[in-house]
């Protein structure tokens, strides 16, 4: 997909966050947005160009002379910001789990779902059966809807197949889904989200394959570009997780995981393996936030997931960040525990739920979204040198992006220059 010339003009207010590739966002910093009002934004190549006022914009002695190939896009005082990173998700499945979501309204929990046949087993008949031409549109359908929301940049999951054959064949379906859509996708082999029924009671077993046979054969076919586990009570143990990040980084592959969703893991042991990201994080022991506040390890928090577990227990955001922690916001979309593809979703559960202003919200849902998947050189924020990558919104300030709920207000999304209408 090209990009043509495109310039952005009459854009009420222009969250840059701008000054962002230092590091990710950390405590005051993530309230910083360097506001422009009554901006412009030129792209060329699928790259900003210039970011400035749009009487500034008009007066460059380029535009003047090549006005009439550039796509002109007036964004009617509308709110523009860097489209969202998006870096938890699980794209590939084929059909809701209902049955999950009648046995917990009836009142059972994550566990006793899982024990019942339910939970992430549940999905994988699905997705072994499944050929890759209807995966593949499941998943590029998935994309379009959460570029519709404003989301540019996906991180992408395997881990509802738990086989060599269905793990391989997920990630060939997120490629083959990625090369369909003009937004940006990053891979990630998660053999290791659950214990598939031919191996209960012999996870050691599984994870033996999944660091001898499954990680060597994802590396070998370049599927992926992290590797990710469930770490946590009825997945796999801390000592499990450091054998597959072992043997992930034998491999040339960087390292995220889950943890803390469902009990504590202490998490110091795990940053001498450098992760990109510790995602969930609903329980954290005080004693580890001084050295994850010391790492580049981002806290990516996925509230969607309580919300709808009907869970009233939130990650305490407050702690992380005043304990200097970076942290950033997903939506965990996935069929059993987030079934949303919103990040404004997201943001509007993070400022209910867990006390963070419009502002960190905005942050952690672009800028440190991209750190957490080491992309912030390119994306995550509107900055001459990175990719043009935009969501204009319907409405006449940032921090009503998360203020309304249950309704779409993106009205535009530019992905790598490419405009596309909602």
């Amino acid at each position: 997909m090209r990009s043509k010339p495109l310039l952005l003009v009459n854009i009420g207010q222009l969250v840059t966050l701008r000054g962002s590739n230092v590091g990710p966002r950390r405590g005051s910093s993530l309230s910083k947005l360097a506001i422009i009002t009554d901006a412009a934004i030129l792209c060329l190549g699928g790259m900003v160009v210039s970011v400035g006022t749009t009487k500034d914009a008009l007066r460059d002695p380029w535009l003047k002379k090549n006005r009439k190939r550039v796509t002109e896009i007036d964004c009617r005082s509308r709110v523009v910001l860097p489209g969202f990173v998006d870096s938890h998700t699980h794209p590939v499945f084929t059909c809701p789990r209902l049955v999950d979501f009648e046995k917990r309204i009836a009142g059972a929990n994550y566990e006793e779902i899982a024990e019942a046949g339910g939970g992430i087993r549940a999905s994988i008949e699905g997705v072994r059966k499944a050929g890759k031409a209807a995966l593949t549109e499941l998943v590029a359908v998935a994309l379009e809807d959460m570029a519709r929301h404003g989301t540019t940049t996906v991180e992408a999951k395997s881990g509802y197949g738990l086989s060599l054959e269905s793990e391989l064949k997920s990630l060939e379906v997120i490629r083959a889904a990625a090369r369909r859509w003009p937004g940006t996708v990053v891979p990630t082999f998660l053999g290791a989200h659950a214990v598939p029924p031919e191996y209960r009671g012999r996870s050691q077993e599984y994870v033996d394959s999944v660091c001898a046979a499954m990680i060597p054969a994802v590396a070998k076919a370049k599927l992926a570009r992290f590797v990710d586990v469930f770490c946590d009570r009825g997945a796999f143990s801390a000592e499990e997780a450091a054998q597959i990040f072992k043997a992930a980084e034998e491999h040339g592959l960087a390292i995220r995981a889950h943890m803390g969703q469902l009990s504590e893991t202490r998490l110091e042991p795990f940053l001498r393996f450098k992760p990109a990201s510790l995602d969930h994080m609903d329980y954290v022991n005080d004693a580890d936030l001084p050295a994850l506040a010391a790492s580049d390890t981002v806290a990516t928090f996925v509230p969607g997931a309580n919300y709808f577990l009907g869970l009233s227990r939130y990650p305490e955001a407050r702690r992380f960040i005043e304990a200097g922690v970076a942290v950033a916001l997903a939506t965990d979309y996935n069929p059993g525990s987030s079934p949303t593809q919103s990040m404004p979703m997201a943001m509007s559960l993070a400022c209910t739920h867990m006390k963070m202003t419009p502002a960190e919200a905005i942050a952690a849902a672009t800028i440190n979204g991209a750190w957490a998947l080491r992309l912030a050189d390119r994306k995550g924020s509107v900055e001459p040198g990175k990719d043009a990558d935009f969501a204009v919104f319907d409405v006449e300030d940032y921090r009503e992006i998360p203020y309304w709920f249950g309704v779409n207000r993106c009205e535009l999304t530019v992905m790598n220059g490419i405009p596309a209408k909602v």
